[in-house]
């Protein structure tokens, strides 16, 4: 048990000696809230989103689906089971329905003009707008233009100056149509595979300048290459103090982490 106690302190130690070397103009990267920060607050909940900007944090994530009849809102899953206090897809419900449905712990679901509004008159946000298309049952090739026409007039309509946001996705589909609406569009493609060669050329080829990667697997070096063909990289999911400190070691520019509140914690102790 010492033993291990001391192991785990020299590993930490490592980890906090990479983080001291950070010059004044590196503070490391961006910490983003998944899903307004999931293992903290009840998952992408306008609660959660407000606690977290409250407490200092300027990067989100969340996850935007369609109603049957054509209204954008938050939720992650293919099914309102986990989350809500309801059954059955987003995709299967009418918005109007969708009204009366609240989260296990009774809160609304979160409707994205609803989130975009909150963030309206708040420079300097970045978010990450995740596209969740990837069920084609329920986004048919000819779902997603509707789908991604709305995201993009919605987000554009109330994005204040000064900050950024960006159309994410496992799904290309959503990302090639984003960019065939405004090819200067910031589009990032995701991954459930650490950083690499082949993930940088395919994100390239879509246009998009950004990647989300999984920190287990990824290396310093990949990132680096990556970051020399001119992207940004982003890795998840952060789920405890030591990822974070993972995250400093690889160098990336953006960690999308669970717990950004304990994140944001550390972040502010350690030296500049």
């Amino acid at each position: 048990m010492r033993l291990r106690r001391w192991l785990s302190g020299l590993l930490l130690c490592g980890f906090l000696a990479t983080a001291s070397s950070l010059s004044a103009a590196e503070e490391g990267p961006i910490i983003m809230a998944h899903r307004g920060g999931a293992k903290e607050f009840e998952e992408n909940t306008l609660s959660a989103f407000q606690k977290c900007y409250e407490r200092g944090l300027r990067g989100f994530e969340t996850d935007i689906r369609m109603t049957k009849d054509g209204v954008l809102v938050i939720s992650h899953d293919d099914s309102l089971d986990r989350t809500h206090q309801a059954t059955g897809s987003v995709e299967e419900k009418t918005a109007a329905e969708l009204k009366k449905v609240v989260t296990k712990q009774g809160e609304p679901l979160l409707f994205l003009d609803d989130l975009l509004a909150y963030f309206a008159d708040k420079p300097g946000v970045y978010l990450e707008l995740e596209m969740k298309t990837s069920n084609k049952q329920l986004y048919p090739d000819e779902r997603i233009d509707a789908y991604c026409d709305a995201l993009y007039k919605a987000a554009t309509a109330k994005e204040p100056e000064g900050s950024t946001y960006v159309f994410t996705s496992f799904d290309e589909r959503p990302l090639k149509q984003i960019r065939k609406i405004n090819d200067q569009a910031e589009i990032l493609l995701i991954r459930s595979q650490p950083c690499s060669a082949e993930f940088v050329q395919a994100a390239k080829a879509l246009g998009a300048k950004r990647i989300g990667c999984r920190i287990e697997g990824t290396s310093r070096a990949a990132v680096q290459e990556a970051q020399k063909e001119g992207l940004i990289v982003s890795c998840w999911p952060g789920r405890s103090v030591q990822d974070y400190y993972m995250a400093l070691g690889l160098g990336i520019q953006i960690h999308c982490t669970d717990i950004p509140t304990v994140i944001q914690g550390v972040k502010e102790k350690l030296p500049q």
